[in-house]
């Protein structure tokens, strides 16, 4: 947007700015009010008049937006000469990095109940559920995971072991599904490809996580999983909140595993 302004040096009426950067005019009336992105001028009838360089600040500010900053840290990096921008990053790359840890905890707890297929046995107590899985319920899918794979040999085996496990079981579980989840984070962040090895190991460390804890889970049965992945938008949109692309990413990355096993 900016580039295009800058180029033609026309200016713009408020309905004409707020269309070309994608806002509401009532957007721009809170900028305005707040002092953050001003009409350089008015019209004669009194109407607001935005310039180039008016939008080029509208820019900036919908960037920093973007990036997770409030407006009022916004005004600060933009009109106080002393505010250091690079200080504003960093904590806000430190404030998204927390975020970024939390919703992977909660993919973890998401992950280690729906891959059960058996969510309505874990063997807590209310509390300790509390304690383990936060404000996600696992309950709360026990009657479609019975429907959709209560007549499955994975779905009694997965049965017969979540209703012994313990709050400890439940927090290693979760601590080690979390790991393998990270493990293809890092690698699709590093740029690695799907069938990369660090992408695939990380997949097969999610098969066997599986295996170890829930049910036989052959790389054929892990391949269906990863199809799931796409084919069920709550998965898909619980990796997406990681980060975009991911959900694709943990599928590929499962079927080229599977290839690579079979092989």
């Amino acid at each position: 947007m900016t580039q295009q302004l800058e180029e033609t040096g026309q200016d713009f009426s408020i309905g004409e700015l707020a269309q070309l950067a994608g806002v509401t005019v009532r957007a721009l009336h809170h900028y305005d009010q707040i002092g953050l992105v001003r009409p350089g001028q008015r019209t004669a009838a009194g109407y607001r008049c935005y310039s180039s360089a008016d939008a080029d600040r509208l820019a900036q500010v919908l960037g920093y937006r973007e990036l997770g900053f409030g407006l009022d840290s916004i005004r600060a990096i933009l009109d106080e000469p002393d505010t250091d921008p690079y200080e504003h990053l960093h904590r806000q790359r430190s404030l998204l990095n927390e975020r970024i840890d939390r919703l992977r905890r909660i993919v973890a707890a998401i992950d280690t109940t729906l891959e059960a297929q058996a969510m309505g046995t874990t063997g807590l107590t209310p509390a300790e559920k509390l304690e383990v899985f936060g404000d996600f319920d696992p309950d709360e899918h026990e009657e479609e995971v019975q429907q959709r794979w209560g007549d499955t040999d994975a779905y009694r085996q997965s049965a017969a072991r979540t209703t012994k496990f313990t709050k400890q079981d439940w927090q290693a579980i979760k601590a080690e599904g979390q790991a393998s989840t990270n493990a293809l984070v890092a690698a699709m962040t590093a740029g690695l490809g799907a069938s990369s090895t660090e992408a695939m190991d990380g997949a097969e460390q999610a098969r066997q996580h599986i295996a170890r804890w829930f049910y036989d889970c052959p790389v054929e049965m892990h391949r269906n999983l990863g199809s799931m992945y796409l084919a069920d938008e709550r998965f898909t949109a619980t990796y997406e909140k990681i980060a975009p692309g991911l959900a694709q990413y943990v599928h590929d990355a499962i079927h080229a595993n599977a290839d690579r096993t079979e092989a």
